[in-house]
């Protein structure tokens, strides 16, 4: 793992340092990503065809996708809207990210998809488009990905299974495959809130960057429009694996998520 993860250091210091000669990760579902960090399904319009919307904001205290900081360990906004009709859905997602490690200042993430059903499980077909402004290397930092996805809810508890493609991952690091498992559970309500509990666990294989695993565990507090978040984070990369700016981006930590949703 300490020698594979080496190769995506290097593979992100050598776009960096040829952007600095020349002159001049991954992040980020119109797009939402949920407290449990995976991306978070869109608003499904609950009368068949009746056209839904909604729009969200927030702030972390780090922005984590798939187990890795993009905002150096720094605090993060992010801002989002949907649109669903029927079983079609389109949404669009940014945040502010660190130039450090993705080679931008601003993510923003575009996608679309259909979440039709089959008894209990709803399946989820979608494509991702992540992009980055301002990029400072030679090589494309933006990339493309395509989703297969399903889900299902006994009473309180959710279960649900995740499959992302991606032909050329970020920084043209080649082909990617990602796969997440995720579990919650809703718990009575405390006072005002209603609190629930939640866990994912994911793996990324990269052609150029080779795999790892990820997971995270935390408690989402809601009341009316708002959601607070409280996230444990952690991967299998050793901890010196990653020496981006001197810290291990991988590593764990905790994350507080503030999202505030519409209507």
């Amino acid at each position: 793992m300490k020698t594979k993860l080496g190769l995506m250091s290097s593979a992100v210091a050598l776009a960096l340092a040829g952007a600095v000669a020349a002159t001049p990760a991954n992040a980020g579902d119109w797009f939402n990503r949920d407290a449990a960090g995976s991306i978070k399904d869109a608003p499904m319009a609950e009368s068949g065809r009746s056209l839904e919307w909604s729009v969200n904001g927030g702030y972390m205290s780090d922005y984590v996708f798939r187990g890795f900081s993009q905002s150096d360990e720094d605090s993060s906004y992010f801002v989002g809207a949907d649109l669903a009709y029927g079983i079609a859905y389109v949404g669009i997602w940014g945040a502010k990210v660190d130039q450090f490690f993705t080679a931008s200042d601003f993510e923003y993430d575009i996608y679309g998809g259909i979440k039709p059903k089959l008894g209990p499980v709803e399946f989820d077909f979608g494509v991702i488009y992540y992009g980055y402004s301002n990029q400072t290397v030679n090589v494309n930092v933006d990339y493309w990905e395509f989703k297969a996805g399903a889900s299902t809810e006994f009473d309180k508890l959710s279960l649900g299974v995740k499959y992302f493609y991606s032909p050329d991952y970020t920084f043209e690091t080649g082909e990617a495959h990602t796969v997440e498992g995720s579990i919650g559970y809703s718990l009575p309500q405390v006072w005002v809130f209603e609190p629930s509990v939640s866990a994912l666990i994911g793996y990324n294989d990269v052609d150029l960057a080779g795999d790892y695993t990820y997971w995270n565990a935390g408690i989402s507090l809601a009341v009316e429009k708002l959601t607070l978040d409280f996230r444990y984070w952690d991967t299998d990369i050793d901890n010196d694996g990653l020496g981006l700016n001197g810290k291990n981006l991988a590593d764990e930590r905790f994350v507080f998520t503030a999202t505030v949703a519409l209507p």
